[in-house]
């Protein structure tokens, strides 16, 4: 999947998360920001990029404000937020890659 233009999902809310995704060149440039980032923080990274895998976004800029999102919640924000950066807005299945 290809990142074409810059795109946001999620809020700010508690138990929520904000992912940011933008064009990249350079891989994946993954950037957090968590109040809980040393008890949680190698998870995060982990779902995240997993999720990124699984959608095969191979160059991205990635920035995440985490509220205290659970795992299930961190990939659809990443997958939504993708989706609406992508070739891909207008034909989305949803789901139809994240496990």
């Amino acid at each position: 999947m290809k990142i074409l233009k810059s795109a946001v999902a999620g809020t700010l809310e508690s138990s929520d998360c904000m992912v940011t995704v933008e064009p990249g060149s350079n891989g994946i440039e993954f950037d957090l920001e968590s109040a809980v980032i040393r008890q949680y923080g190698k998870q995060i990274r982990k779902v995240t990029l997993e999720t990124l895998g699984r959608l095969g976004v191979r160059n991205a800029k990635v920035h995440m404000v985490d509220k205290g999102a659970l795992d299930c919640t961190i990939k659809a924000r990443v997958e939504c937020a993708c989706m609406r950066a992508s070739e891909h807005e207008g034909r989305i299945n949803w789901g139809g890659v994240i496990r």
